[in-house]
């Protein structure tokens, strides 16, 4: 078998890629990230199990070009428009908690019989977190618009600038250690800086006047629009490498250059996939780089930096939020979100090591920590919850008095209500709107900041919380209300499947909660599960409509008069 995949690369390009369909199954199987699964594809195909990664040129190639692609998928999100609003929140704890991470990693890995310039290199990679997985996280739990994970995103675009800072230094470096033999690394580095603000201005002026109506015209054929950004990015990338300063940052170049236009959400959406693709290659390329036999000795200091990436940086977030006055429980929501590595931790290492500041080891080092600390932090997202109700206890220290910056909870709390309506959006609103229209007194409850501005805006009694936290709940009003309503998505949790709607009805039940609750749902499945539960009442929502709008195309009822304000921004139940 090796030897008919040596003799054909064809044949090498197959394996590897049903290697990668099999381990990525298992990964799937695990609730695990693409990346862990990818890393280990590496590991096997490489010299020390399989040996069947033998292309090293052509791997080398797709690796590069995925590098390209995916800085340029970052560069779209760095839109300036975006970055000129992120909160002093995002901008506080992103730069604390890179600049903590650097110093203590930096002391540790000194404490570890580092070199000063392997443990600097270190330190820097682990204080990156993996926008992708964290995104990918949050959606599926369908906390991406909740207060934690809205700081969590804003802490990770500075995270991304701080990646694109690292990257221009160590380019700049690069070309000044390649000139070094000579007496003008200081011109080298110095040219090598004008060609960048050269480009940088060519992306200005690009943004200016060319970006827009070019995307645009693309735009009308969507197949052309891809073929174009895949060349824009492989072609700003190339005059990097050309000019010196790195494919890396001519690839981010390229992504800011299309990031203002209103077509950067479509490319990066059907670049994702090939961008998952290639990145398959720089795995397997640094998979293969790794000597098992090698490694061995970098168990114990990956094991130390894991536990300090697992629990440090969670715990450095939380000491941040809690000085700015954020509660403990968004502090601790927000702070496992950057309790792992990035795949920008590797690039980077990997760009040290070809610059000649770090051996291979260190890249299997941080490969290690990479490997554990993603694998472990997708778990502790998924179980954030029942985390925080183990550690509840413990954190009152990181909580202080009033909790200032979080929004407020007036006396609306404590008046009498006949409805409590959980989940602002479009549906919630909808319900509230009827509601109010029928004389019903309604509190309406949600954990995004923007759905509770939109609702008092409106003129509606609002308090913000999460319907999972059961000292949250403890603390309304539910002995006076007649009805509780829950209008929130329906989700996966993950590992355990478990519906938060299920474990609100219980946890309200055990308060005391003697009236009615409603539940909205989209499956029969999960209805029946929501009935067991005890819900009075499930709602469906496009079950409802649609037999409301056969009524009233049959003359038995009339349409609904008015008009429900459309709360911008918010996603919905899924369809």
């Amino acid at each position: 078998m090796t030897e008919a995949i040596e003799g054909y690369l064809f044949y090498e390009i197959a394996a590897l890629l049903v290697l990668a369909a099999g381990a990525g199954f298992v990964g799937l199987l695990l609730r695990q990230p693409l990346i862990v699964s990818f890393i280990a594809v590496g590991i096997l195909a490489g010299p020390s199990v399989l040996d069947i990664a033998r292309s090293d040129a052509q791997i080398d190639l797709l690796a590069e070009l995925g590098i390209a692609v995916l800085l340029f998928l970052v560069g779209l999100k760095l839109d300036f428009n975006l970055v000129r609003t992120l909160g002093p929140v995002s901008l506080v704890t992103g730069l604390g908690q890179v600049i903590f991470t650097t110093v203590f990693g930096y002391l540790i890995g000194l404490a570890l019989g580092l070199d000063p310039l392997t443990a600097i290199y270190v330190a820097i990679a682990l204080t990156f977190s993996s926008t992708i997985i964290i995104v990918k996280l949050l959606s599926d739990k369908r906390e991406i618009d909740a207060l934690h994970g809205r700081i969590a995103l804003g802490f990770l675009i500075v995270q991304d600038i701080v990646v694109v800072i690292a990257m221009i230094a160590l380019s700049a470096i690069g070309v000044g250690g390649a000139a070094a033999e000579g007496d003008n690394a200081a011109l080298e580095v110095l040219k090598v800086l004008g060609y960048g603000l050269a480009m940088l201005a060519f992306v200005v002026v690009f943004i200016r006047f060319a970006a827009n109506p070019l995307v645009e015209r693309l735009s009308q054929a969507p197949e052309l629009l891809v073929s174009f950004a895949i060349g824009w990015a492989a072609l700003l990338a190339a005059v990097g490498h050309y000019l010196g300063f790195g494919k890396e940052l001519g690839g981010l170049l390229a992504g800011v250059s299309l990031a203002s236009t209103p077509f950067r959400e479509a490319i990066a959406a059907r670049l994702a996939s090939l961008r998952d693709f290639l990145l398959l290659f720089f795995f397997i390329a640094l998979g293969a780089s790794l000597d098992l036999s090698v490694l061995g000795a970098s168990i114990w200091p990956a094991v130390v930096l894991s536990l300090f990436v697992l629990i440090g940086n969670p715990l450095i977030v939380l000491v941040i939020m809690s000085v700015m006055g954020y509660r403990k429980r968004t502090g601790f929501l927000a702070g496992l979100t950057v309790a792992q590595i990035s795949e920008f931790s590797l690039i980077f290492m990997a760009m040290g090591v070809a610059i000649g500041h770090v051996a291979e080891e260190a890249l299997g080092l941080v490969t290690l920590v990479g490997l554990v600390t993603i694998a472990a932090s997708t778990y502790m997202i998924t179980f954030s919850h029942h985390l925080y109700a183990a550690f509840e206890p413990f954190l009152g220290v990181f909580e202080r008095r009033g909790a200032e910056a979080e929004p407020e909870n007036g006396p609306e709390a404590e008046r009498p209500h006949d409805v409590i309506l959980f989940g602002l959006g479009r549906y919630g609103l909808g319900i509230a709107s009827a509601l109010r229209g029928q004389g019903k007194r309604i509190l309406g409850v949600d954990f995004s900041p923007e759905a509770v501005r939109n609702a008092r805006a409106q003129g509606y009694d609002v308090v913000f919380g999460d319907a999972s936290d059961p000292e949250f709940l403890a603390h309304l009003p539910l002995q006076r209300a007649g009805w509780l309503v829950l209008a929130v998505p329906e989700h996966d949790m993950g590992l355990t499947h478990e519906d938060p709607r299920v474990t609100l009805l219980s946890t309200v039940r055990d308060l005391g909660f003697t009236g009615k609750v409603a539940v909205a749902a989209h499956r029969e499945e999960t209805a029946g599960r929501l009935r067991a539960a005890r819900a009075d009442l499930v709602l469906m929502p496009y079950r409802d409509a649609a037999f409301a709008a056969a009524g009233m195309i049959a003359g038995d009822a009339r349409a609904p008069v008015g008009t429900i304000a459309d709360p911008e921004g918010q996603r919905e139940l899924p369809a």
